[in-house]
């Protein structure tokens, strides 16, 4: 159906870019009461911006065909982030170009005195950041007294981001009587309720189906191992050879990795992330959008509203923290009718998670197996054969050239070095292995670590050995993240003083020696071993009972035979008779010293006498002598009458100051004393 009439300027505008018909939520915006407020759910990529846009148009244009002189603000749109904000000023301008609307844009990492001066001289509509948005208001660049409408674009996500009191902030410095518009994906809780708190009988439009995901997108779960994730994103950019594409990770670090590796690769790739300036950011979207790059590696603030156009591919290099974050990032595909695919790159230890994901969002994804390198040189070769400089006719020029080459080379030749071209700016696909299902599910219940025969196992070596104090508990997760592998991949371990050995299955020792054939970060080596032997073992000192090349406990002592049974070892003993005198100790015989030294008189020690305590009396001016209980005066003399021996005096009250030294103290005795 043709688009509902909002405004004839709007309706040129709209015709110019080719919109012949609205969207579901285009259509629902369009249809309600101009002077309503609306509280709008819509899958992203639906058209939001441009809703909106109309939206406003009755509010902020009445019947006037255009707007006046700029001068306060008569509308403001708060978007999450500043990309998102760019974008709606962008969309917002082609829009409005019919009407002489002047939009402004207030976002951070801008500079703030050249927003202001726009400021002063005067716009129609204001897009902006909440941060930076706020600041001007409380700088009183930004006047607020005469906004008829306020937008709030992606609603759900400023609060997740924690905008809401610079929300609360800017809408209560807004006019009461404006209207507000909210749009956002998903409705939470929180957003009904500012909802309810700043909007006056806001008719609620719902356009997303949520038992059905988005039609356009196609998800699929990528099968990986954990230190193989950047070689499956190199074969899935190989794979599919979108025009545009943008792999998602989550954080900076993750990114500035990502994006080195591919531009090692060969691959044109842009990184966005918070920590770039606007200008970098703004930049790396511009290359994305005008074809200069071809690769764009994000963390969520990538997710958001950001329409890039040709875009057929998402790759979720990391899994996402949650429902939402994949649909908004899976959403910057599959846009205005266009088809795309989203790939989530899942290892063995986050395949639960993944699943759950998927059954949240009702998404039924197709499990498979990283691209190989023969199905992608496959793909080339059908993608050469489309190549549209194989199919365009050639021109006079070109065909002469070309038959002056043949007369000089054979067709094979020259088809040969064609080939060659073509693949050269290719970048070249990764070995990549499937970690498939049968390689790690349990072969009966409760079946952890299956018994191998020695020949389905490989031995590898790892210069960590018993010096390095090495323990089975630290290095076989060591051994698994760097190889990919799990603890049932593992066979027996053997640990030595410079170095340990162990066994992997056969069926995945290939690829476990490909993932360890450059050292690990710390610098330790793996590589392929033989099975250890007896000159292996670390030498150590042989017991008497050892024999050359044997280990093990003593042999055990052989049992005495038992006494044959007769009549005289039935007989009882006699107590004692010659043949059988009674055991006897002797003493050891007494040394010439020890005879010596008995024959000296003993030590006697005097006995302990304890001396009297003698003290020397203290006497100072007319005091009497001390009595020997009394401890000697250290200080200044005391005042007369005062001390333990004087027994009267006036009794201090609380009020008298401090009581002197050398008071008798008339307080709790201490406890133990």
């Amino acid at each position: 159906m043709p688009f509902p009439t909002s405004h004839p300027a709007l309706d040129r505008a709209l015709s110019e870019r080719g919109y012949a018909e609205p969207t579901p939520v285009q259509a629902q915006v369009l249809g309600a009461s101009y002077d309503r407020d609306l509280l709008v759910s819509a899958q992203t990529g639906s058209g939001k911006t441009v809703a909106f846009g109309l939206a406003m148009a009755p509010t902020l244009l009445g019947l006037a065909e255009g707007f006046g002189q700029a001068g306060a603000p008569a509308a403001l749109v708060i978007a999450p982030t500043r990309e998102l904000a760019l974008q709606v000023t962008g969309e917002l301008t082609w829009l409005y170009a019919a009407t002489g609307a002047t939009i402004l844009s207030c976002v951070g990492g801008m500079d703030p005195r050249a927003e202001r001066r726009a400021l002063q001289r005067g716009g129609h509509i204001v897009v902006g950041t909440p941060g930076r948005l706020r600041d001007h208001l409380e700088r009183g660049a930004l006047d607020l007294s005469e906004i008829k409408a306020v937008v709030l674009d992606e609603a759900d996500e400023m609060l997740d981001m924690g905008f809401q009191e610079d929300l609360t902030f800017l809408l209560e410095a807004a006019p009461a009587d404006r209207r507000t518009l909210m749009f956002s994906a998903t409705l939470p809780r929180e957003i009904v309720r500012l909802a309810s708190a700043y909007q006056r009988d806001a008719l609620r439009i719902d356009t997303v189906d949520r038992d059905s995901p988005h039609g356009d997108i196609e998800y699929r779960a990528v099968r990986v191992l954990p230190n193989q994730v950047d070689l499956a994103v190199v074969n899935l950019l190989r794979f599919y050879e979108v025009p545009g594409a943008l792999v998602f990770a989550n954080t900076r670090e993750r990114v500035k990795h990502l994006t080195a590796t591919l531009r090692e690769r060969g691959f044109s790739v842009v990184g966005l992330s918070g920590e770039l300036t606007q200008d970098l950011r703004t930049e790396a979207l511009q290359a994305l959008r005008g074809g200069h790059a071809r690769v764009c590696v994000a963390t969520d603030v990538a997710a958001r509203g950001l329409d890039l156009p040709d875009l057929g591919l998402v790759i979720h290099a990391e899994i996402p923290a949650n429902v939402e974050g994949m649909l908004h990032r899976s959403g910057r595909t599959g846009r205005a009718g266009r088809k795309g695919v989203s790939v989530l790159l899942v290892p063995r230890a986050r395949r639960r998670k993944a699943e759950l994901l998927f059954q949240a969002a009702s998404i039924r994804a197709e499990w498979v197996g990283p691209p190989t390198a023969e199905e992608i040189r496959e793909k080339d070769r059908q993608r050469m054969l489309e190549d549209p400089i194989l199919v365009s006719p050639p021109d006079e020029d070109c065909m002469a050239e070309g038959r002056r080459l043949l007369e000089r080379l054979s067709p094979e030749q020259v088809a040969g070095a064609l080939m060659r071209l073509y693949r050269e700016k290719l970048p070249p696909p990764e070995d990549v292995q499937d970690d498939a299902p049968s390689r790690w599910k349990p072969e009966a219940v409760g079946d952890l670590r299956p018994q191998r025969d020695p020949g389905e196992m490989d031995w590898f070596r790892i210069d960590i050995g018993r010096k390095d104090q090495a323990d089975p508990k630290w290095l076989i997760p060591k051994i698994c993240r760097a190889g990919g592998v799990t603890k049932r991949d593992i066979g027996n371990i053997r640990i030595f003083d410079a170095e340990t050995r162990f066994e992997i299955s056969r069926e995945i020792s290939p690829a476990f020696a490909a993932a360890v054939a450059v050292p690990l970060p710390d610098g330790t080596r793996i590589a392929p071993s033989e099975a250890p032997g007896a000159e292996s073992r670390p030498s150590r000192p042989r017991r008497e009972f050892e024999a050359p090349g044997e280990r093990g406990s003593p042999p055990p002592r052989p049992k005495r035979a038992p006494r044959p049974y007769t009549a005289e070892s039935a007989a009882p003993r006699p107590a004692q008779s010659p043949e059988h005198p009674p055991f006897q100790k002797t003493a050891p015989e007494t040394s010439a010293f020890e005879k010596r030294a008995f024959e000296k008189a003993p030590f006697e020690k005097p006995p302990f006498q304890k001396k009297p305590f003698k003290k020397k009396p203290f006497v100072q001016g007319d005091r009497p002598a001390a009595s020997p209980g009394d401890r000697p005066w250290k200080g200044k003399p005391r005042p007369a009458g005062a001390g333990p021996t004087a027994g009267t005096g006036p009794k201090r009250k609380p009020n008298d100051g401090p009581a002197p030294r050398g008071a008798p103290f008339r307080g709790k005795p201490k406890r133990g004393s």
